[in-house]
């Protein structure tokens, strides 16, 4: 045939794939080292031939001892294993019978250290520990401490410091800063003197006209000091008292011990009955006065009592003092004096190993609370309280009543910082504390600046009454017991777990919600307007809070975010004012056709109102008392002196103006709905009607009243309430405006039709693309 010398082209495979020959027309075969899934020849011309892995496993060939096999495309090779080396110089060969493989000389081998150790000089088998901290090797910060350890290291923080919150935690990052041992309480500073802070450590000062006691030294850890006449001369009234109770005190005789006591209680009355110049001076400088009387006070009747006959002894004047003078023995004492109660163990008293007699005390001054009341309170971090657990090792500052009169505790022994036994006190008092107060036994702390302050640091409440309370402390001072507003309670965790829920799901609604408020223009208006400005002023609130609320680390940065929260806050509440506005003035207009003027109205004022007044309540609020932005618990407004109310009050007057506007909105709408024929009245839905009011109230913010109900036996379940509700306002919203708004469901739809119109074309695309790839060889063909 003329043809018969193309038949062995027309008759071979064009389809086999690489690493294949043409066996004929319909099949093709595979080279060596490859293989398909039909094996050699393969007739399917969607089958390639892959590589065989003759390595394994099952391995395939033997390179025999000490030699590994290594596989490559389309075949394999053997190679000595690691520490193996040919003998015969080839490195590469097929089978067992090329393999010459030998260990090589154990002279080639090199050794290392671990990290942080290396050879030791004098015996080069072994490794000796490198010293990071002596050798500089390590990344300690300044502020702290290198220690070494065998094959590493640590960064402590020195006594004295602590590690800075938010540094690094890892041991070799350590950061640390200087502990204030004054300010946090920590010191051991006798009573005596003024803790002084230095970096590191403290020093105990005397206060000023205080001279150290002999064989005491100035400015040490351990100084004690006494009192002068100069020490104590606000005013003439003041220092003629001062003067004569320390001449009672140097000049008194054992024959007339009894007159000198009863003339030092007497010029303590004197002074607080008629206090003359005392009450000119400013209030610091007033407890600054009052606090060295009943120190030098307390100091005299210390030594003068030892000369008292050994026997329960009471002297009254306004000023009311009992004592014990009583010989070495093992029984213990109660001393009463004006509703307050006294009970010490007999090694309490005896602790000092003083032979002599022991003298107990209480001094009783009712006079005195006028100067001290209020003074300022401080809760000490390690009282076994309600406190949460979050707010442990903070200061709590709070108002508060004093309940009792001041007293003053001591003994023969001046040392009564940590006695062995804790003293007993029953203070009788005439208040009943409410469900939000709390009773604190409490006692003087002179302070660094010695005008003082109330502090619980070693004194708790084992058990209250209505009238009474019985407290254990651990050394002796001046007590009393006060009456304080527990503005921080024990936390809810269920609560805890809603508000942290409802507003993380209140986020993401607002945000879905100001992206169809923005992007929908099919219902773009002044009511969209609205909405949105009140979705992104909800949504940075709720964001901000939940970030920041209680990072109180940093003072001048929750300063900054609690003035943050109470602008979004107020903002927040401007735009729901202006929405039951506009919500009003629409209902108000359905009978009179007059919706452009609202629209003009709305436009004009909406910005300006809306975020211009929180800004000047803020800034006025802020220019008055911005030390009070931030407490120690959590980055909010402080209650101090009503400051809560530049926030309370606006929002309480929101809520009321809002919900007149949504009850006379319902009215208007009721009026004309009843108007209407009962075939219009037909398209609506009243189950939807009543849902989407119900909704309104929730979206105007007339919910927050309940904050204002949480008291009394109901105050839990309004908790409950305020919560869930006011947590899920975001969610209203979306609700309300988007997903029962019909035009908004329409625009939803159209957005999903055109995502997958875009979804089917994209796949249309991807496979042409992969037709036209496929169909390309055989046109090359």
């Amino acid at each position: 045939s003329p043809n018969s010398s193309f038949l062995p082209f027309f008759s071979c495979a064009l389809w086999c794939p690489p690493h294949s020959s043409c066996v004929n027309g319909t099949a093709c075969h595979c080279a060596p080292g490859f293989i398909s899934f039909s094996g050699e020849i393969f007739m399917d011309p969607l089958e390639s031939c892959d590589d065989i892995n003759e390595c394994g496993p099952p391995s395939l060939v033997d390179c025999g001892e000490a030699a590994d096999c290594q596989n490559t495309e389309g075949g394999y090779h053997c190679t000595c294993s690691p520490g193996y080396e040919p003998l015969s110089g080839t490195r590469i060969f097929q089978n067992e019978s090329e393999n010459t493989c030998r260990d090589m000389d154990k002279c080639h081998y090199t050794c290392q250290c671990p990290p942080s150790l290396e050879f030791n000089p004098k015996d080069p088998r072994h490794s000796t520990d490198v010293n990071e901290c002596t050798s500089g090797r390590n990344t300690c910060h300044s502020s702290a401490h290198c220690l070494n350890f065998m094959g590493s290291f640590e960064c402590c923080c020195r006594t004295g410091w602590k590690p800075i919150p938010g540094s690094p935690s890892d041991p070799n990052s350590t950061v640390c800063k200087d502990v204030d041992e004054c300010s946090s309480g920590r010191h051991r500073c006798h009573n005596s003197t003024v803790c002084v802070n230095t970096v590191g450590s403290y020093t105990c000062h005397c206060r000023q006209g205080w001279v150290p006691k002999a064989g005491s030294q100035d400015k040490q850890l351990t100084t004690v000091c006494e009192g002068t006449c100069a020490a104590l001369t606000p005013g003439p009234t003041t220092t003629n008292t001062l003067s004569q109770i320390q001449d009672l005190g140097r000049n008194f005789r054992s024959a007339s011990v009894l007159n000198t006591v009863q003339g030092l209680i007497q010029e303590m009355g004197d002074l607080l009955e008629t206090p003359g110049d005392l009450k000119t001076l400013p209030f610091s400088e007033q407890r600054f006065v009052v606090t060295d009387l009943l120190f030098g006070l307390e100091n005299v009747l210390r030594v003068v009592s030892k000369a008292l006959p050994k026997r329960p002894l009471t002297f009254n004047s306004s000023t009311e003092l009992s004592l014990e003078v009583q010989a070495p023995s093992y029984r213990n004492i109660t001393l009463i004096q004006n509703r307050t109660q006294m009970m010490l163990t007999c090694d309490t008293v005896h602790d000092s190993g003083d032979s002599g007699p022991a003298v107990v005390g209480l001094l009783s001054v009712p006079g005195m609370d006028r100067f001290l009341a209020e003074a300022p309170l401080v809760l000490d971090a390690e009282e076994p309280t309600t406190l949460h657990e979050t707010h442990r090792g903070l200061l709590q500052e709070t108002s508060h009543i004093l309940l009792s009169d001041v007293i003053s505790a001591f003994i023969t022994n001046k040392d009564t910082e940590n006695l062995r036994s804790p003293v007993t006190f029953v203070f009788q008092h005439s208040v009943t504390p409410g469900p939000r107060e709390k009773v604190h036994c409490v006692f003087w702390e002179h302070g660094q600046n010695g005008s003082g302050h109330w502090d619980t640091r070693g004194c708790w409440v084992t058990s209250t009454r209505d009238n009474s309370a019985t407290c254990h402390c651990t050394h002796l001072s001046i007590f009393a017991v006060l009456m304080a507003h527990n503005s921080v309670q024990e936390e809810d965790p269920a609560l805890t777990v809603i508000t942290y829920m409802g507003l993380s799901l209140s986020l993401l609604c607002l945000l879905l919600a100001a992206l169809t408020f923005l992007l929908c223009k099919a219902i773009q208006n002044i009511s969209t307007s609205l909405h949105l400005q009140l979705s992104l002023c909800l949504f940075l609130a709720h964001l901000l809070f939940l970030t920041a609320f209680d990072r109180t680390e940093n003072k001048v940065l929750c300063a900054i975010t609690a003035g943050a929260l109470h602008y979004l806050y107020l903002a927040s509440f401007t735009w729901m004012l202006l929405e039951g506005l506009h919500l009003f003035l629409s209902a108000r207009n359905l009978a009179v056709v007059n919706y452009s003027s609202v629209n003009k109205f709305m436009k004009k004022a909406m910005f300006p109102v809306g975020y211009g007044v929180p800004a000047v309540i803020v800034a006025i609020s802020a220019a008055s008392r911005s030390h009070l932005y931030g407490t120690s618990t959590s980055c909010w407004l402080h209650s101090e002196k009503g400051f809560k109310w530049g926030f309370l009050g606006p929002v309480c007057a929101i809520f009321s103006v809002n919900l007149a506007f949504f009850l006379t909105t319902l009215w208007i709408l009721k009026s004309k709905l009843c108007s209407l024929n009962s075939e219009v009245s037909t398209l609506q839905n009243t189950r939807m009607l009543t849902f989407k009011a119900t909704a309104q109230l929730f979206i105007l913010g007339c919910t927050w009243c309940l904050g204002i109900l949480q008291v009394g036996p109901a105050a839990h379940v309004m908790a409950y309430l305020f919560t869930i509700i006011n947590s899920l306002q975001g969610v209203f919203i979306f609700l309300v405006y988007c997903l029962l708004s019909q035009q908004v469901r329409e625009q939803y739809r159209k957005w999903l039709k055109r995502i997958k119109k875009t979804k089917a074309k994209s796949e249309k695309y991807t496979l042409s693309s992969r037709t036209i790839s496929c169909t390309a060889p055989r046109a090359l063909h």
